[in-house]
Formats: C-alpha cells, structure tokens, sequence
C-alpha cells in the first residue's frame, strides 16, 4: 500500500470505482472543478461517495444549535480556507444537499442521491 498527496483537481490516475470525499468538498476553492476532476477518472459506473456537513440548505431551517455551531466553523475555517485557495465559489459548511448537488450537476454528474444523514452529517451519492 501507498499513499500519495495531491489536489483534488489534478490527482492521477483514472479508472477508479470508489472515491470518497469526506467532510472537504466545502472547503475546496472550486469545487465544481475538483469533482470535474473526480468524474473524469471515475470508470461509466463508478460512484462517489460525498460526506459533507449536514444542513438543509436554508437559513432559517438551519438555526439548530448543530447549524449554528456549523456556521461558526464555516465563517471562520471553511470559507476563509476556500477563497485563500483563489477559487471561484466557496460552498461553506452549510451548503445543504440541494446545492451539493447542483455542483455535482456542474461537473457532469446525472445521478445524485441522498443515500443518509445523521444530525452531523448528509452522505450522497454521486454517479456519472
């Protein structure tokens, strides 16, 4: 076994099954472009697995104390992290699934699903 660093956007390889994104896609500079990437090395019936802070999407439906304590980190990790990084969108904690998916959209994804969610945490999905 081996392990390797890379960017999310640009890692090698192609060819893959399985990859999995845990509680990062938030964080990226540009996330559409990161799961571009992912599409483009994943096999016609591979699958990603997106774990990403849970959130509905929606301010009000969010100000839960899980939600407030996720906003917080946002404001001051998550999205400070993603415009450091130059990119074009910074998604923040609290995207939700809707616009988790709209992204996936964006890269080329046709199917998306919800698969679960914890109070922590929505786990999704995500096939060319």
């Amino acid at each position: 076994m081996s392990f390797e660093t890379a960017y999310a956007d640009d890692y090698p390889g192609a060819g893959y099954g399985l990859v999995c994104l845990f509680d990062c896609l938030h964080d990226m500079g540009d996330p559409v472009a990161a799961l571009r990437h992912v599409h483009s090395t994943l096999t016609p019936d591979g699958t990603v697995l997106l774990v990403e802070p849970f959130a509905h999407g929606r301010l009000p439906d969010d100000l839960n104390p899980v939600g407030r304590l996720f906003f917080n980190a946002s404001a001051t990790i998550c999205v400070p992290n993603a415009l450091a990084q130059g990119g074009t969108e910074a998604l923040g904690a609290q995207a939700g699934r809707e616009r988790l998916f709209e992204v996936a959209r964006q890269a080329g994804f046709t199917r998306t699903r919800q698969a679960t969610a914890t109070p922590f945490n929505l786990v999704l999905e995500l096939k060319p």
